[in-house]
């Protein structure tokens, strides 16, 4: 059985303390971190640009999955490939051909994928996915850390999860926004290879404790993934 990656999201961490932030989840196995990109248009929130991405590239050991919430990502895309990043998502929402950024991204040498929002079809991404190397689902809308997991996107999850295996696509599939001990076993059960988890993790008393309770809880999902039924996703 393979195992859940729970990628720790940085928006949620302590800034002021952000490399000991980052070697505290290194040290428990963690080797993905969730960095959040935001511009004020896209989204109702400003975070942070490349040089912070490099920063972070520059103490941190694990991959860097770097999720553009902006506006015209193509315009960007680069400086953050320079600053470090070893994955690049955009929302399929902000760009008209996305398998065409997509591609491009994987040209410059790191994965490349799109970020699909709660109220968005998968059908609006289907282009992308026999070239995409990661699909994000937002099982929250984006913008702010912190937020209630919505129950409603499990089921496009799970048909995600059940279209990459009748098609025999590559691409991983990550979810993002609201995921804790509660939602992990559904989440992977549903087809999750990637969680990301912020406040879950950080703003708890013992965040290497919190990711090993998350890991845990989404092992014990995915040994009833092959099980249509094990969850009700309503």
């Amino acid at each position: 059985m393979s195992t859940i990656r729970i990628a720790p999201s940085l928006l949620s961490a302590d800034f002021t303390d952000i490399k000991g932030e980052i070697k505290r989840v290194e040290d428990v196995g963690v080797n993905i971190l969730h960095v959040d990109v935001m511009d004020g248009h896209f989204v109702p929130n400003i975070t942070l640009g490349p040089f912070i991405v490099d920063a972070i590239h520059r103490t941190a050991r694990s991959e860097l999955d770097v999720h553009l919430m902006i506006e015209k990502p193509d315009t960007y895309l680069e400086r953050f490939i320079k600053a470090g990043a070893d994955y690049v998502t955009f929302h399929v929402e902000a760009v008209d051909e996305a398998k065409a950024l997509v591609e491009k991204t994987k040209s410059l040498g790191v994965k490349g994928g799109v970020a699909i929002n709660p109220a968005t079809s998968l059908e609006q991404a289907t282009p992308v996915f026999e070239v995409a190397d990661l699909i994000l689902m937002m099982t929250v809308n984006p913008g702010f850390g912190g937020q209630a997991f919505i129950r409603e996107v499990v089921p496009k999850i799970r048909a995600l999860y059940e279209l990459k295996q009748s098609k025999g696509y590559t691409f991983e599939i990550e979810v993002d926004g609201g995921v804790a001990v509660d939602t992990a076993p559904i989440t992977a059960w549903a087809g999750a290879d990637i969680l990301v988890a912020g406040a879950s993790v950080f703003k708890t008393p013992d965040p290497p404790a919190a990711i090993k309770a998350i890991a845990q809880a989404a092992q014990e999902g995915l040994a009833q993934r092959s099980d249509p039924k094990a969850f009700s996703p309503g």
